[in-house]
Protein backbone atom coordinates (compact mmCIF):
# COMPACT_ATOMS: atom_id res chain seq x y z
CA UNK A 1 0.00 0.00 0.00
CA UNK A 2 2.64 2.49 0.96
CA UNK A 3 3.90 4.25 -2.12
CA UNK A 4 6.57 6.72 -3.10
CA UNK A 5 4.53 7.60 -6.17
CA UNK A 6 6.32 4.98 -8.28
CA UNK A 7 5.18 1.68 -6.87
CA UNK A 8 2.33 -0.75 -6.81
CA UNK A 9 2.11 -2.50 -3.51
CA UNK A 10 0.16 -4.98 -1.48
CA UNK A 11 0.19 -6.00 2.16
CA UNK A 12 0.18 -9.48 3.58
CA UNK A 13 -0.41 -10.49 7.15
CA UNK A 14 2.42 -11.93 9.28
CA UNK A 15 1.89 -13.97 12.42
CA UNK A 16 3.97 -15.30 15.27
CA UNK A 17 4.35 -18.82 13.90
CA UNK A 18 3.72 -18.48 10.18
CA UNK A 19 3.20 -16.08 7.30
CA UNK A 20 -0.36 -15.88 6.00
CA UNK A 21 -1.11 -14.44 2.58
CA UNK A 22 -4.12 -12.15 2.72
CA UNK A 23 -7.24 -14.16 3.43
CA UNK A 24 -6.19 -17.16 1.35
CA UNK A 25 -5.02 -19.24 4.31
CA UNK A 26 -7.32 -17.86 6.98
CA UNK A 27 -10.57 -19.34 8.16
CA UNK A 28 -12.81 -16.31 8.55
CA UNK A 29 -15.14 -17.78 11.22
CA UNK A 30 -12.21 -18.87 13.38
CA UNK A 31 -10.45 -15.55 12.99
CA UNK A 32 -13.61 -13.58 13.68
CA UNK A 33 -14.16 -15.38 16.97
CA UNK A 34 -10.58 -15.11 18.13
CA UNK A 35 -9.47 -12.68 20.82
CA UNK A 36 -6.18 -12.22 22.56
CA UNK A 37 -5.98 -13.37 26.19
CA UNK A 38 -6.38 -10.65 28.75
CA UNK A 39 -3.24 -9.41 30.47
CA UNK A 40 -3.67 -8.69 34.15
CA UNK A 41 -2.26 -5.37 35.28
CA UNK A 42 -0.86 -5.04 38.80
CA UNK A 43 -3.57 -3.95 41.22
CA UNK A 44 -6.16 -3.42 38.51
CA UNK A 45 -8.50 -5.06 35.98
CA UNK A 46 -7.50 -6.69 32.72
CA UNK A 47 -6.19 -4.36 30.07
CA UNK A 48 -9.16 -3.60 27.80
CA UNK A 49 -6.93 -3.17 24.74
CA UNK A 50 -5.71 -6.75 24.99
CA UNK A 51 -9.31 -8.01 24.77
CA UNK A 52 -10.21 -5.94 21.73
CA UNK A 53 -11.40 -7.72 18.58
CA UNK A 54 -11.37 -6.29 15.08
CA UNK A 55 -15.15 -5.85 15.31
CA UNK A 56 -14.63 -3.67 18.39
CA UNK A 57 -12.06 -1.56 16.59
CA UNK A 58 -14.15 -1.20 13.47
CA UNK A 59 -17.22 -0.13 15.48
CA UNK A 60 -15.40 2.30 17.78
CA UNK A 61 -13.57 4.02 14.92
CA UNK A 62 -16.58 3.89 12.56
CA UNK A 63 -14.61 2.25 9.74
CA UNK A 64 -16.26 1.35 6.42
CA UNK A 65 -15.30 -1.24 3.77
CA UNK A 66 -12.88 0.15 1.19
CA UNK A 67 -11.93 -1.02 -2.30
CA UNK A 68 -8.21 -1.23 -1.45
CA UNK A 69 -7.49 -1.11 2.28
CA UNK A 70 -9.91 -3.33 4.21
CA UNK A 71 -11.87 -0.86 6.37
CA UNK A 72 -11.12 2.86 6.25
CA UNK A 73 -12.14 6.23 7.65
CA UNK A 74 -10.56 9.46 6.44
CA UNK A 75 -9.67 11.50 9.51
CA UNK A 76 -8.03 14.59 8.01
CA UNK A 77 -7.89 16.53 4.76
CA UNK A 78 -5.90 19.74 4.93
CA UNK A 79 -7.75 22.96 4.23
CA UNK A 80 -4.51 24.33 2.84
CA UNK A 81 -4.38 23.80 -0.92
CA UNK A 82 -1.51 23.45 -3.34
CA UNK A 83 -2.61 25.55 -6.30
CA UNK A 84 -2.81 24.14 -9.83
CA UNK A 85 0.65 24.29 -11.34
CA UNK A 86 2.25 24.23 -7.89
CA UNK A 87 3.43 20.61 -8.27
CA UNK A 88 4.53 18.40 -11.14
CA UNK A 89 2.38 15.67 -12.69
CA UNK A 90 0.35 13.80 -11.63
CA UNK A 91 -0.55 16.53 -9.13
CA UNK A 92 -0.37 19.51 -11.50
CA UNK A 93 -4.10 20.22 -11.16
CA UNK A 94 -3.69 20.98 -7.44
CA UNK A 95 -4.17 19.00 -4.22
CA UNK A 96 -4.79 19.43 -0.48
CA UNK A 97 -1.47 19.82 1.35
CA UNK A 98 -2.00 16.51 3.15
CA UNK A 99 -4.48 13.88 4.31
CA UNK A 100 -4.71 11.03 6.81
CA UNK A 101 -6.88 7.99 7.50
CA UNK A 102 -7.39 4.98 9.76
CA UNK A 103 -7.34 1.57 8.11
CA UNK A 104 -7.99 -1.93 9.38
CA UNK A 105 -7.23 -5.24 7.66
CA UNK A 106 -9.13 -8.42 8.55
CA UNK A 107 -9.42 -11.92 7.08
CA UNK A 108 -12.63 -10.92 5.31
CA UNK A 109 -11.29 -7.55 4.13
CA UNK A 110 -7.54 -7.75 3.44
CA UNK A 111 -5.61 -5.17 1.48
CA UNK A 112 -5.86 -5.44 -2.31
CA UNK A 113 -3.27 -4.70 -4.96
CA UNK A 114 -3.16 -0.97 -5.64
CA UNK A 115 -1.02 2.11 -6.08
CA UNK A 116 -1.34 5.46 -4.37
CA UNK A 117 0.74 8.02 -6.25
CA UNK A 118 1.19 10.28 -3.22
CA UNK A 119 3.95 9.80 -0.65
CA UNK A 120 2.52 7.76 2.22
CA UNK A 121 3.67 7.01 5.78
CA UNK A 122 2.22 4.09 7.79
CA UNK A 123 1.45 4.12 11.52
CA UNK A 124 0.92 0.87 13.48
CA UNK A 125 -1.61 0.88 16.37
CA UNK A 126 -2.90 -2.60 17.25
CA UNK A 127 -3.02 -6.20 16.08
CA UNK A 128 -0.60 -8.18 13.96
CA UNK A 129 2.02 -6.64 11.69
CA UNK A 130 1.63 -6.57 7.92
CA UNK A 131 4.26 -7.16 5.27
CA UNK A 132 4.13 -4.67 2.42
CA UNK A 133 5.32 -5.67 -1.05
CA UNK A 134 6.41 -2.72 -3.18
CA UNK A 135 7.02 -3.01 -6.93
CA UNK A 136 9.11 -0.14 -8.27
CA UNK A 137 9.20 1.23 -11.79
CA UNK A 138 12.78 0.02 -12.33
CA UNK A 139 11.55 -3.59 -12.00
CA UNK A 140 12.88 -4.19 -8.48
CA UNK A 141 10.75 -5.24 -5.50
CA UNK A 142 11.01 -4.78 -1.74
CA UNK A 143 9.29 -6.21 1.34
CA UNK A 144 8.72 -4.03 4.43
CA UNK A 145 7.18 -5.08 7.76
CA UNK A 146 4.88 -2.58 9.48
CA UNK A 147 4.22 -3.49 13.10
CA UNK A 148 5.81 -4.68 16.34
CA UNK A 149 8.55 -7.22 16.96
CA UNK A 150 7.26 -10.51 15.54
CA UNK A 151 8.50 -12.42 18.63
CA UNK A 152 6.29 -10.44 21.00
CA UNK A 153 2.95 -10.26 19.18
CA UNK A 154 -0.26 -12.13 19.81
CA UNK A 155 -2.34 -13.79 17.15
CA UNK A 156 -5.20 -11.36 16.70
CA UNK A 157 -5.27 -11.90 12.92
CA UNK A 158 -6.06 -8.27 12.21
CA UNK A 159 -4.14 -5.04 11.78
CA UNK A 160 -5.16 -1.53 12.84
CA UNK A 161 -3.11 1.39 11.67
CA UNK A 162 -3.21 4.68 9.85
CA UNK A 163 -1.50 6.45 7.02
CA UNK A 164 -0.51 10.03 6.38
CA UNK A 165 -0.26 11.22 2.79
CA UNK A 166 1.22 14.24 1.08
CA UNK A 167 0.01 15.87 -0.98
CA UNK A 168 -3.49 14.93 0.11
CA UNK A 169 -5.04 11.98 -1.70
CA UNK A 170 -7.91 12.45 -4.13
CA UNK A 171 -9.73 9.61 -5.96
CA UNK A 172 -7.65 10.13 -9.11
CA UNK A 173 -4.51 9.25 -7.13
CA UNK A 174 -5.60 5.66 -6.40
CA UNK A 175 -5.16 2.98 -9.07
CA UNK A 176 -6.27 -0.65 -8.69
CA UNK A 177 -3.61 -3.17 -9.72
CA UNK A 178 -3.94 -5.49 -12.72
CA UNK A 179 -2.65 -8.90 -11.60
CA UNK A 180 -1.95 -10.19 -15.12
CA UNK A 181 0.06 -7.12 -16.10
CA UNK A 182 2.01 -6.97 -12.85
CA UNK A 183 2.93 -10.66 -12.78
CA UNK A 184 4.42 -10.20 -16.25
CA UNK A 185 6.35 -7.09 -15.24
CA UNK A 186 7.52 -8.55 -11.90
CA UNK A 187 8.02 -12.30 -12.51
CA UNK A 188 10.15 -12.79 -9.36
CA UNK A 189 7.13 -12.06 -7.17
CA UNK A 190 4.46 -13.47 -9.48
CA UNK A 191 3.40 -16.05 -6.88
CA UNK A 192 2.96 -13.38 -4.21
CA UNK A 193 1.06 -11.08 -6.58
CA UNK A 194 -1.26 -13.89 -7.67
CA UNK A 195 -2.04 -14.89 -4.08
CA UNK A 196 -3.80 -11.63 -3.21
CA UNK A 197 -7.51 -10.96 -3.68
CA UNK A 198 -8.55 -9.22 -6.87
CA UNK A 199 -9.58 -5.63 -6.10
CA UNK A 200 -13.16 -4.61 -6.84
CA UNK A 201 -14.58 -1.14 -7.15
CA UNK A 202 -17.12 -0.11 -4.50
Amino acid sequence: MSSDGKTFSNGRRKFKHSAMLGMALLSAPVAAAQTSPAVETPGGPANVINDMTFEDGRRILDLSPNATCGYVRVTFVSKRKIAPGGMQAPFADGRPAGSALYFMLTPEEPVKLHRIRNDQLYHYYLGDPIEVLTMLEDGSTEFHVVGPDLRNIGERRWFLGASTEWPGVEPADVELGNVDVLTTEYPKVAVEIGSFPVPTKR
